[in-house]
This record gives C-alpha cells, structure tokens and sequence, in this order.
C-alpha cells in the first residue's frame, strides 16, 4: 500500500500546465516566409523575449535591410515582428550579431 503513496508525489502531468501561459512555449525563435502575391514575401519573426522593444529592433532592421516592416499583434502567438520580401538569412545575423538570441535559439522554418 505505500508504493501506491508514493505515487501521489509525483505528477506525471505538472509540465503539461506550462504550455497554458502566454510566454513563449518553447524558448526558441522562429524566423518564417510567407508568400504573398507573385513574387512577394513577408519575413515573420516570432518568439521573442518581451523585455526587448520590438519597435527598435524592426526600425535597426529596416534601415540595415533597406525594407519595411511593422510590429503586429496575433492572437495566438503575441507580437510578431514583420519584414518585406525575404530577410530570413539577413535577421537570423541581426540577432545574434546584437546578442538578442544565440544561434542555437534560433529555427528558420520555409522553402
């Protein structure tokens, strides 16, 4: 009778409340294309920290780029940066170049 005791001190299913949080699920950010119309792209990057101002990362990353892009709230994966055309490669360097992510964080995801 005390093995099953011992058994109500571990559950099994803690870790899968993390997952409810608004926080970044996974640690990991990921960089996607989407395709537009013709020949278009937009460069999405999702996951990162909310202690840093995505507003001046997407202004160093329009004037580095010569693009434009915004800041955009979605309401499953919070605020998402958004760069014209395809800048995957380009804000992959931007990144860790600045030490905002390590280059293992990083998932490229697209083509």
């Amino acid at each position: 009778m005390t093995n099953i005791d011992n058994l109500k001190a571990f559950d099994p299913f803690a870790d899968a409340a993390k997952g409810d949080d608004e926080s970044v699920q996974d640690g990991l950010v990921h960089v996607r294309i989407q395709q537009r119309n013709g020949r278009k792209t937009l460069t999405t990057v999702q996951g990162l920290s909310d202690e840093y101002d995505l507003k001046k990362i997407i202004k160093v990353a329009k004037k580095e780029f010569a693009c434009n892009g915004t800041v955009v709230d979605h309401s499953e994966y919070g605020e998402v940066l958004q760069l014209q055309g395809d800048q995957r490669e380009n804000i992959c360097k931007l990144l860790v170049s600045c030490g905002l992510v390590k280059q293992d964080q990083l998932k490229v995801h697209g083509f």
